[in-house]
C-alpha cells in the first residue's frame, strides 16, 4: 500500500527517539527513570517537576512564563515555582486536607492553577482539574462526585457557576479566589497566609492516587479516573520521545488545563524534562499564536487539529514576513488529523505536524508519529516503546480474538504501563469493564497497516468530540428533558469542517406543546445557561418520537444516520450500537 509522506530536515541535535526499532526491542520502563534522575519507587509528581531541578541547580532556569491577555508577562523559575508550590502544599495542611482527598481547580490559564496543582501534589492531595468552560450543573456534579474539600476559582467564575450551589456540596470546606472577593471565601494570599508552618513532607509512593480527570461517556454521570504518582514516567518517557523535550526547551501546549492534555503535557511533562513552559492566558486567536510562535522563538508545539483548521482558515495573510526558525516539532492531540493540516503546516510553518492517540484513561501519549520518522499522512502512528497496542473484537462471551493486519477492530493495550488510570472514583464495576484478558479496551476503532502503523476509523459509542473535548450526550438530554415540553431528548455529534462535530438535539414534545422556533430557542439557551456553550447543543430539531431499542434505550446512530442522510437499514458506516458499549 502506498502512503503520502512528508520528511524533514533532521535539527542539529539529532531526535531524542532516532531508532525506533531499537527502542521497541530493547525498553524497559526502568530505563525512563534515568529522565527522573534514577527516581525509586517513592515519588512526587510535584517535586520531580520542581524541587528536583533545584537540587541539581537549575532552580534559576524559567519554568514557567505566562502571557496575560492584557499584555502583562509574568515569569516563575524554577527555584520560584518549587517555592511557591511548597507554601500552596503547606496551606493545604493547614487547613487540614489530608493525603487522598481532593483539591479541584476552576479557572483558566492563570499561574496559580499551575502553582495550586503541584502544591496539591506535594501535600500528598488528589488534584482534579475543572473546564473553566463548562456550566453550573457540569461543575456541580464534578466536585459533588469528587467530594472536593477545596475549590481554587476566581469570584467570576465562583459568582456564575458554583455559588448557588454551595450549599449542596457539603464536602467543599474552603474556596480559595485566584482573583476578586466573595462571601464566605478566601483570597489566595490570606488562604496562604494561613501556613504558619513550613511544609511537613509528604510521602508519596509510585501507587499513591494524585490526579483526578473527568471523561463523559454515553450513558450516566461522567467517570472519574484516577491516576498515581508513577504515572510520571509515562509523561517523561512520552515527552522525551515523542515530543522531543529536552532541557532549555521552550514549549508551548494550547490545551486547555481543565482536561488531562493541559495536566499531561501542559504541566507534567514539560516541567519534569526541564522545559521552559510557554502559558497563554487568552483564547484562540491567529495573529496572537503566530506571535507566540515567534517572540517566544518556540521549539516545540503540541495544539489540537480544531486550532488547526482555524489557522489554516485564516490563510496566508497573517503568516506574512514572519519566520519560524526555532521551531523543531509540532504535535497536535485531541482528534484524527487530517493530511491537509500536515501539507499546510510544512508549506508554511515549514515543519508538519504529528498526530498522536490517547486517552483520560492511558493519562499518556499511547500511539504517536515520532519526529524521528516521516509522516504517513492521516496516521495515528505506531506505538510508544514500553506500550504494546493491539486490534482486537470482544466476544460474546466476554473474551478477544486479535484481528490481523487491515482488519478493522477496536484499540486495546495491554495492561501495566505506568499511567494507566487505575480506577474510577466509587465505579468499581465500570472500571472492571474496560478491561478483557488483561487488554485495557479503548472504545476508539482503528486498523493496523502491515508497518505497524495505525490507522483511526472512529468511536464504538456515542461520546462526542468536538473542538478536541469529549462531551458525553447523556448530560445535555438530562437538561433538556428537565423542560416541561421536553418527553424525550437525544443528542448526537454532527460533523463540522472546523470542530470536528458540533452537537445536535432532537426532542420529542409532550401533548399540548407546539415546535416553534421559540421553543427551540428556549431549550438551547436553557441547555447554554445550565452547561456551558462548550457543552449545549448549536442545533436542535423536533422529532414526533425518538428511535429507541428494545430495552428502551434511544438509539443514536440512528438519528445520526438520518442527520447524515444515510439508509437506516445500513449503518456500516457508523458506530456499533451503543447497547454494547462499555461506557
Amino acid at each position: 500500500m502506498d502512503y503520502p509522506i512528508i520528511d524533514k530536515p533532521v535539527p542539529a541535535g539529532g531526535w531524542n527517539l532516532a531508532d525506533y526499532a531499537a527502542a521497541r526491542r530493547d525498553f524497559d520502563w526502568q530505563q525512563a527513570c534515568r529522565l527522573l534522575d534514577g527516581r525509586p519507587g517513592g515519588i512526587n509528581i510535584g517535586c520531580v517537576a520542581t524541587d528536583r531541578h533545584v537540587r541539581a541547580g537549575r532552580g534559576a532556569v524559567a519554568a514557567l512564563r505566562w502571557l496575560g491577555k492584557d499584555g502583562t508577562v509574568r515569569e516563575l523559575s524554577y527555584g520560584e515555582l518549587a517555592a511557591a508550590s511548597d507554601r500552596f502544599a503547606a496551606a493545604l495542611q493547614a487547613a487540614g486536607i489530608a493525603p487522598g482527598e481532593r483539591v479541584a481547580v476552576l479557572a483558566g490559564r492563570i499561574p496559580e492553577l499551575y502553582v495550586a496543582a503541584l502544591g496539591t501534589l506535594k501535600a500528598g492531595a488528589v488534584f482534579c482539574p475543572l473546564f473553566s468552560a463548562f456550566g453550573p450543573e457540569p461543575v456541580y456534579t464534578r466536585l459533588s462526585r469528587s467530594e472536593a474539600r477545596v475549590l481554587v476559582t476566581t469570584a467570576t467564575l465562583y459568582a456564575r457557576k458554583v455559588q448557588a450551589n454551595r450549599a449542596r456540596l457539603p464536602a467543599l470546606t474552603q474556596v480559595v479566589l485566584a482573583a476578586g472577593e466573595a462571601p464566605d471565601t478566601l483570597g489566595w494570599q490570606a488562604f496562604l497566609d494561613a501556613a504558619r508552618e513550613p511544609l511537613r513532607p509528604v510521602s508519596t509512593g509510585a501507587e499513591d492516587a494524585a490526579l483526578l480527570h473527568y471523561t463523559s461517556g454515553t450513558t450516566g454521570a461522567p467517570k472519574g479516573a484516577l491516576h498515581v504518582h508513577g504515572a510520571v514516567l509515562a509523561h517523561a518517557w512520552s515527552g522525551h520521545a515523542v515530543l522531543d523535550l529536552r532541557p532549555g526547551d521552550v514549549y508551548w501546549c494550547t490545551a486547555d488545563p481543565g482536561w488531562v492534555t493541559g495536566m499531561s503535557y501542559g504541566l507534567v511533562a514539560p516541567l519534569v524534562l526541564g522545559a521552559t513552559l510557554v502559558v497563554d492566558e487568552a483564547e484562540f486567536d491567529a495573529g496572537r499564536w503566530y506571535d507566540i510562535l515567534e517572540r517566544e522563538r518556540v521549539n516545540v508545539w503540541y495544539t489540537a487539529p480544531t486550532a488547526i483548521r482555524m489557522l489554516m482558515k485564516y490563510g496566508a495573510e497573517p503568516l506574512a514576513g514572519r519566520g519560524f526558525p526555532a521551531l523543531r516539532l509540532l504535535a497536535s492531540v485531541g482528534e484524527p488529523l487530517n493530511p491537509e493540516a500536515v501539507v499546510w503546516a510544512e508549506r508554511h510553518l515549514g515543519r508538519p505536524f504529528h498526530d498522536t492517540w490517547w486517552q483520560t484513561e492511558t493519562g499518556a501519549i499511547m500511539v504517536a508519529n515520532y519526529g524521528a520518522q516521516a509522516v504517513r499522512l492521516g496516521s495515528m502512528g505506531r506505538p510508544l516503546p514500553g506500550v504494546e497496542v493491539a486490534i482486537v473484537r470482544r466476544r460474546r462471551d466476554g473474551g478477544l480474538d486479535f484481528l490481523a493486519d487491515g482488519e478493522e477492530g477496536e484499540i486495546a493495550i495491554r495492561a501495566g504501563w505506568p499511567s494507566m488510570f487505575r480506577g474510577y472514583l466509587d465505579e468499581a464495576e465500570r472500571y472492571a469493564a474496560c478491561f478483557a484478558e488483561g487488554w485495557y479496551l479503548a472504545g476508539d476503532l482503528a486498523v493496523r497497516d502491515a508497518d505497524g502503523y495505525f490507522w483511526f476509523v472512529g468511536r464504538n459509542d456515542d461520546v462526542i468530540k468536538t473542538a478536541g473535548h469529549l462531551i458525553g450526550p447523556f448530560e445535555v438530554e438530562n437538561v433538556l428533558m428537565e423542560h416541561a415540553a421536553v418527553a424525550e431528548a437525544g443528542v448526537i455529534g454532527k460533523p463540522d469542517p472546523y470542530a470536528g462535530e458540533v452537537i445536535k438535539a432532537f426532542v420529542a414534545l409532550k401533548p399540548g406543546h407546539v415546535a416553534d422556533d421559540a421553543l427551540r430557542k428556549a431549550l438551547i439557551g436553557l441547555a447554554r445557561a445550565r452547561l456551558g456553550p462548550a457543552v449545549a447543543p448549536r442545533e436542535l430539531d423536533f422529532l414526533p418520537e425518538l428511535p429507541r431499542t428494545r430495552s428502551g434505550k434511544i438509539l443514536r446512530r440512528l438519528l445520526k444516520a438520518r442527520e447524515l442522510g444515510l439508509p437506516e437499514g445500513d449503518l456500516s458506516t457508523l458506530e456499533t450500537d451503543s447497547d454494547s458499549a462499555r461506557s
